[in-house]
């Protein structure tokens, strides 16, 4: 017998086919769920309604507050960049099946950085799916595959509260990330069952630490090894084990790298340990870690290369250990041994028993070079990066999409506290804008700012309307150069020499945020950038700050 409904989850199973038994309730199926969103914490829809989606939207408790996006793609960053913040998940609502396809693009970034989000979208009156009426979403659980661990459409009302429920839980558990659940609008009205209200009290908990016999070895070898390297990846940032991190690597008087293209920041970066980040190329990596005896990496994949310089993985002699929480990040790697566990637990573990050794360089800074001064109205990168570093807040937190000026970001800033780092995870452009919206709206107590590209501005441009209309006072800071540098750098890699394309000049960006509510101003001095970044910073209000830069390229 066929089932008409499609479950597909991380197990590749199939939801039976079942009568789904008569509730006994009053309560209907919506306001049991708005009740088992508070309970969940899940106070924040992130979203951009239609039909389908307004059965659910109804009656929508005053503790949850919607946030509307203008695009679906802007909706999903700015529920990435809370989720990411806030260390909770986020509840995401499109509309059916072209709403989730104008998402699919911000969800591969949400993917890679593992950000629990759970998404819900409307679908058709349930008996009219088999027709294809007009907007059904046919085949609902399979749409957003590979981009979900999880996705299901439930086979019958009475098992949307338990579905959503398990939405919740398959996102926040195990290698976590964004899951969706297609729900026909007319469910939401039928009567939930009594037996629903078991699902507010129950709770799903993980515990998976290093075993002592794993703990001894790994300390053994580590203080047996004389040339020590970590590299450390974003989750270290996620889990909020970076002050562990910076233990261990004072401790053992290690060299600190960062995985390729990190997506947070998981050790000081003007820590005088602090060696940069490992280039995204097989041969780029041998060569920074050749000199080493024994490389630990915690909480990367090993590792996620981006342009092809094929070479040998690790030179001779050196030995790698890689501690991650993700199953598939340890199976799929080429080479080193893998230990899935706790990296937050692993790493206060091993800062605690291994030997320390002397170390000169714990509690040194690395002071930064001068930035080149701004010529004609035009700033090099550098420049504005040590303007921010030397006038925002301490405690600023940055969301970056600026790929081609990378290499000028890292060796300016000066960023010590956790959070302090978000960048789109896959490289999806669009992230930056809205992202920022949402670090601010789960960080209301940090200054936010962004560091965005022209180039990449126009893909979440949206964002600045979000940004207004609710108040949320992120720092816009658009850096023009009116091309797609890192496409250029590309280009320059591949012997592309007439690649199309490339430019975007001749947009006004300070005229775009004015259209959508946003204050805006065009620099072309020092003095004028400090300013604007001092009035931006006390009004309380979302900014956005144009400069132009000269093009460079990242490394």
């Amino acid at each position: 017998m066929m089932s008409l409904t499609n479950e597909v989850d991380r197990h590749a199973e199939t939801a039976p086919s079942r009568v789904c038994p008569a509730p006994e309730s009053v309560t209907s199926i919506r306001e049991f769920t708005h009740e088992f969103m508070i309970a969940q914490g899940l106070t924040k829809v992130f979203g951009n309604p239609g039909s389908n989606e307004l059965p659910f939207l109804k009656g929508m408790p005053a503790e949850v507050q919607y946030v509307l996006g203008l695009h679906e793609g802007v909706v999903v960053g700015m529920a990435d960049g809370f989720a990411q913040a806030s260390g909770k998940p986020a509840l995401v609502n499109l509309h059916a099946a072209s709403g989730t396809g104008n998402a699919m693009g911000a969800l591969t970034n949400a993917v890679y950085s593992q950000t629990p989000l759970v998404i819900t979208a409307g679908q058709q009156v349930r008996e009219t799916i088999g027709q294809e009426s007009f907007l059904s979403n046919v085949d609902a659980a399979l749409l957003t595959r590979p981009l979900t661990s999880w996705s299901m459409e439930p086979a019958c009302a009475a098992d949307v509260p338990r579905a959503f429920g398990q939405a919740v839980w398959e996102a926040t558990t195990g290698t976590k990330g964004p899951v969706y659940l297609s729900v026909p609008y007319d469910d939401w009205d039928q009567p939930s069952s009594p037996n629903d209200r078991h699902l507010l009290a129950r709770s799903v908990t993980e515990a998976r630490s290093l075993s002592q016999e794993q703990l001894d070895r790994l300390v053994r070898r580590l203080d047996r090894a004389d040339r020590v390297a970590l590299v450390l990846g974003s989750a270290v940032d996620t889990v909020n084990a970076s002050d562990d991190a910076r233990i261990l690597a004072e401790r053992l008087n290690a060299d600190v790298w960062v995985a390729p293209s990190p997506y947070r920041l998981p050790f000081p970066n003007r820590h005088g340990q602090f060696r940069g980040v490992l280039p995204a190329a097989i041969a780029g990596v041998s060569e920074r870690l050749k000199d080493y005896d024994l490389v630990l990496v915690l909480g990367a994949p090993v590792f996620r290369y981006h342009q092809h310089s094929p070479g040998q993985y690790l030179a001779d002699g050196v030995e790698l250990v890689q501690i991650t929480e993700e199953t598939g990040a340890a199976t799929r790697a080429p080479f080193g041994e893998a230990i899935v566990a706790d990296v937050a637990g692993a790493l206060a573990a091993l800062s605690g028993n291994v030997a320390a050794r002397p170390n000169s360089r714990s509690g040194s800074w690395r002071e930064s070079t001068p930035a080149p001064q701004a010529q004609d109205g035009i700033f090099h990168p550098a420049k504005v990066f040590e303007l921010l570093r030397e006038n925002a807040p301490g405690n600023t937190a940055y969301v970056v999409e600026s790929t081609s000026t990378n290499e000028a970001f890292w060796d300016q800033m000066d960023l010590r506290l956790p959070s302090s780092y978000f960048w789109p995870a896959s490289g999806g452009l669009g992230f930056g804008m809205p992202a920022a919206v949402g670090v601010q709206m789960a960080m209301p107590q940090r200054p936010v700012i962004a560091v965005i590209g022209d180039g990449s501005a126009n893909y979440g441009i949206t964002a600045l309307w979000t940004a207004a209309h609710y108040n949320v006072p992120v720092t816009f800071i658009i850096l023009k150069n009116g091309t797609y540098g890192a496409l250029r750098w590309f280009a320059d890699l591949l012997q592309v020499e007439d690649a199309p394309g490339m430019d975007v000049d001749g947009i006004d960006f300070a005229a775009l945020a004015r259209g959508y509510g946003v204050t805006a101003t065009t620099v072309a001095s020092e003095k004028a950038f400090i300013d604007s970044l001092s009035r931006a910073a006390s009004s309380g209000r979302p900014h956005l700050i144009e400069v132009a830069t000269s093009l460079t390229t990242p490394q």
